[in-house]
């Protein structure tokens, strides 16, 4: 009783702090800032030319920022004496190109000092990265707030990739987001790179009668235990999200269907029908796959819960 006296009061913490925001616009600051997402687009593709792994951190840094208090800007928010901020968080640590956010937000300011929220301009950069890596395009609603709460503690709400279907459709439904939206963001998981110990429990004494997940492609698991051995010492080991990881496609859900997905939360999505079904249809039609991308991100994405308009990114004003 006591632990689901705890479950509901956290459902209900999380409620009371995200909620869908039927206030965001398209053109927001078209009056009041009207040059001011194409800096960030500007900021943006400088950064891609120069480093190919910033798509996939700045689509990752949006999603694991929405999935905490709203889309705030929290995880972009630096730890002080006090306290401990979600970037420097367990889940969180691998997150990097926070210098691109800032560069954008000094871009903007320049031009609208104190208009433009950091949570816009990481929603903005989250879909330039998308476009750049050759996937869909959308307008993102915009008139985000900046929180000014960041806690490295409440980074453990963030989906797990050792997460099963039941508990990524706990995490998804407290946020009012549905299986669908579950298994179309699962697709931002066609870019980028994931270091051993996120699949590590797959490959290395998965469970009492196996070592190695057996709904795993046999030679896929054995060039991942080559680059993952048992007691790894490469600091920066891993495999890429997919064999496209540069471009946003549909490769992720075709090779999901073949056992070579990378994460025990990927491999969950096979194990109910609908969810399944869902990952058939992405596979087979990169059309279907953008065209729910672009609805579950904007979806997401409308989760607000900040206060202000940081100056700085990194601190609150």
């Amino acid at each position: 009783m006591a632990s689901m006296a705890a479950c509901l009061l956290m459902i209900t913490t999380i409620f009371s702090i995200l909620h869908l925001s039927f206030g965001l616009s398209s053109d927001y600051y078209s009056k009041t800032c009207p040059k001011g997402e194409e800096a960030v687009t500007d900021a943006v593709k400088k950064a891609v030319a120069n480093d190919q792994t910033v798509p996939a951190a700045l689509l990752r840094m949006h999603f694991h920022d929405c999935f905490i208090r709203g889309c705030d800007g929290s995880v972009l928010l630096k730890s002080n004496g006090n306290n401990t901020a979600e970037k420097d968080g367990p889940p969180n640590i691998s997150l990097h190109a926070f210098y691109v956010i800032d560069k954008a937000k000094k871009a903007v300011e320049s031009l609208c000092p104190g208009v433009v929220s950091c949570a816009d301009i990481l929603a903005i950069a989250a879909r330039d990265v998308v476009v750049l890596s050759g996937g869909p395009t959308w307008e993102v609603p915009k008139g985000r707030k900046d929180g000014r709460i960041s806690k490295a503690s409440e980074t453990i709400q963030l989906p797990s990739p050792t997460f099963n279907l039941s508990q990524l459709q706990q995490s998804f439904s407290q946020r009012g987001l549905s299986i669908e939206d579950l298994v179309a963001l699962s697709g931002g998981h066609t870019l980028g790179f994931s270091h051993c110990s996120s699949f590590q429990n797959r490959i290395h004494n998965f469970d009492g009668s196996h070592d190695i997940d057996p709904s795993l492609n046999p030679s896929f698991a054995s060039s991942l235990r080559s680059v993952c051995p048992m007691h790894n010492k490469v600091k920066n080991a891993g495999a890429t999200m997919d064999s496209t990881s540069a471009s946003f496609d549909n490769t992720y859900y075709k090779l999901l269907l073949q056992g070579k997905s990378l994460f025990s939360s990927d491999q969950a999505l096979l194990a109910h029908p609908k969810t399944k079904g869902l990952v058939s249809k992405f596979a087979s039609s990169q059309g279907a796959f953008s065209q729910a991308f672009v609805k579950s991100m904007i979806k997401m994405s409308s989760l607000t819960g900040g206060q202000e308009v940081r100056l700085d990114c990194k601190v609150v004003n």
